[in-house]
């Protein structure tokens, strides 16, 4: 017989793996930039209530996009040693039940996005779902490349910031959407080299898997981290902020591509953790010091 404790505990249990299919740690990346972009977007005409609107419309259209990739991926997860006591393939949700909560998610979020924001951040909101479900979903199966496909939705939160501010896109949104989407690919790189194994077992065609010895997965990783340095320039040449941003950005970037160099010259895992740890720290640095130097 189940007592009064009994019956709190597995509610309690519930919320969290309800939760849990929202992919929590993965949507605190799209609270902080969808922030920060409308952060930088409002210059003159900031408005609080605006921004919690954004940010909580994004971040329910985020989590029902991950609980659509659950329930997708269920058969996948239940191989992979990382993803196997996930809600779904353990067992204690239902697909039926995450299809229903991430409905609820995406509609409720798409809603707050158009009443307290206006009707492009909410099309942006929409585009990161569809492109995330229907299309990266699907082709990480597939393609080795659906890596660079998915690293689109996850760039467009600060661009929905940016919509919501300005309720118009510019060349200051596109420069938003690059940092993010040149740090996904070598921060993904990493953690595929770090997990191959378990992406392997679940036949997933991603450059982890696909390159026995490494070496074309970290050439890659040192390309994009490569490429990520003058991206991380743009924001001063297109006037969001001025030259110190510019120099220590610079600096950020160097010490992120060395990372991704030693990466390049030792595919191991030890200094894929390292780039990948690496790429933790350079995000925050390089936003943090773009909103402190926009506004001051």
């Amino acid at each position: 017989m189940k007592t009064g404790a009994d019956t709190i505990s597995t509610k309690r249990s519930r919320v969290v793996d309800f939760l849990a299919l929202t992919k929590p740690r993965l949507n605190t990346l799209v609270i902080f930039t969808t922030g920060i972009g409308y952060c930088l977007g409002s210059t003159g005409s900031f408005d609080l209530l605006t921004l919690l609107h954004t940010v909580i419309g994004s971040t329910l259209v985020a989590g029902g996009a991950a609980a659509y990739n659950q329930i997708a991926e269920r058969d996948i997860d239940k191989i992979m040693e990382r993803t196997r006591q996930r809600p779904i393939p353990a067992g204690r949700v239902q697909p039926w039940e995450a299809f229903v909560m991430a409905g609820l998610l995406t509609a409720f979020g798409l809603v707050e996005l158009r009443v307290g924001a206006n009707l492009l951040s909410t099309a942006v909101a929409a585009t990161t779902l569809v492109s995330y479900v229907a299309i990266y979903t699907p082709l990480k199966r597939r393609t080795a490349w659906s890596t660079v496909i998915g690293a689109v939705p996850g760039a467009l939160p600060p661009v929905i910031g940016w919509a919501a501010a300005r309720g118009s896109l510019g060349i200051e949104a596109f420069v938003l959407f690059s940092i993010v989407f040149f740090w996904q690919l070598p921060h993904f790189h990493a953690l595929s080299w770090m997990y191959r194994e378990d992406f392997r077992r679940a036949k997933l065609p991603l450059m982890a898997v696909v390159d026995q010895d490494g070496r074309r997965n970290a050439k890659y990783a040192l390309l994009y981290a490569g490429a990520l340095v003058p991206v991380s320039l743009a924001p001063t040449v297109v006037g969001l902020t001025g030259r110190f941003y510019a120099g220590a950005a610079f600096g950020f970037g160097m010490a992120f591509l060395i990372l991704a160099w030693r990466f390049f010259e030792e595919p191991s895992d030890i200094r894929a953790r390292s780039l990948f740890v690496g790429s933790l720290v350079y995000l925050p640095l390089v936003w943090g010091l773009l909103v402190i130097t926009s506004v001051f």
